[in-house]
């Protein structure tokens, strides 16, 4: 496999101009005309140039190679990479901008029964150009480039754990923020980590004040540990406390998924133990009705119950909203799609 482009920044992308022998403003037409998604065959270089770069380097590291359009305007992309892996994303349209769901991973090894990204193990990680090339992608099928975007805010909940793919996401998060290029601003990326607690403290070292989302789904380690394999590392207490370190850090409030899974953890103990854990913090509770996945034997709740336990939290004194559920008419949940090309692949 041959190197991505898109993982240099610009001080590197400039370095590696300098050492072919081009002249400095020749980083900037690469650059900008990367941040365009455009792939380096259709960037207005030199012939010469351009040869010299498709020797070492991916012309298309990421390419879109089926597209599912729901209903409600979500657009989900299954993702084909240089080595033939495939990875998703998706587009979602809202009030406020546009939101693009990116993956980090191919495949992720947190082994959660509630997501289908899991169902393969692990393949392997992103890189941080990988991740960059996802974004870039749907931007410019979107109109967006240059100082137009059409993408406004990121989400890392695709495929994979981005705290299991610690530097890439880290130099990913620099180079989507970064002014030169793209410029979406961390306070519009939302991170969804399953909870790898030192990741967290350093995450919070690296001035990069994302949204930490946390994947809670249970106020107790038991209940935790029975859909979520991390739980047996890493507490709630442990977790607790990485979050509130994080909020002194960035001034950054956290946020808890919790999917909502029938007769495992919406009952009204739960609810109290929700709001004993969480009540007077910095944080906010994201309700999900569980996106039920076909390998799984998991079920979701009714909406009725699903606002009679948001109903339990906000009476109890938390900041607690029921997600939107869109795309769920095209596999719209983390690796469906993804599973299920695969799964046809191999018949």
């Amino acid at each position: 496999m041959k190197k991505i482009l898109q993982d240099l920044s610009y001080g590197e992308l400039e370095n590696l101009i300098l050492s072919l022998g081009e002249k400095k403003f020749r980083a900037k037409q690469l650059y900008d005309g990367l941040m365009r998604g455009k792939s380096i065959s259709k960037i207005n270089i030199s012939p010469a140039l351009r040869e010299s770069l498709l020797k070492d380097y991916e012309n298309e590291p990421v390419k879109i190679i089926k597209t599912l359009t729901s209903s409600d305007g979500t657009e989900k992309y299954l993702m084909q990479l240089a080595d033939g892996n495939i990875i998703e994303s998706v587009f979602m349209r809202y009030n406020y901008g546009n939101t693009q769901c990116v993956s980090t991973q191919v495949g992720c090894r947190m082994g959660c029964k509630f997501c289908a990204s899991t169902l393969g193990g692990l393949v392997r990680n992103l890189t941080s150009g990988e991740i960059l090339s996802e974004v870039l992608t749907v931007n410019a099928l979107h109109g967006g480039g240059g100082a137009k975007r059409a993408v406004t805010n990121i989400v890392l909940m695709g495929s994979g754990e981005p705290l299991d793919n610690y530097q890439n996401v880290i130099k990913f998060l620099r180079s989507v923020s970064d002014e030169i290029g793209i410029n979406v601003s961390p306070r519009n990326i939302s991170l969804s980590t399953c909870g790898i607690v030192p990741e967290i403290y350093n995450l919070a070292e690296e001035g990069l004040p994302v949204n930490l989302t946390i994947s809670l789904h249970s106020p107790t380690d038991e209940g935790r540990a029975r859909t979520m394999p991390i739980a047996k590392k890493y507490s709630v207490s442990e977790i607790l406390k990485a979050c509130d370190y994080y909020f002194k850090k960035t001034g950054r409030r956290y946020i808890f998924e919790y999917s909502l899974i029938a007769d495992e953890n919406c009952g009204r103990e739960h609810a109290e133990k929700l709001i004993s854990l969480l009540k007077g913090k910095p944080c906010h509770v994201n309700l999900i009705r569980l996106n039920e996945v076909e390998e799984r034997d998991l079920k979701t709740v009714t909406e009725k119950q699903a606002y009679q336990f948001l109903g339990s939290l906000e009476k109890g004194g938390l900041s607690a909203t029921i997600r939107r559920s869109m795309g769920n008419d095209i596999a719209g949940a983390c690796g469906q799609l993804r599973a299920s090309h695969l799964k046809t692949t191999e018949r």
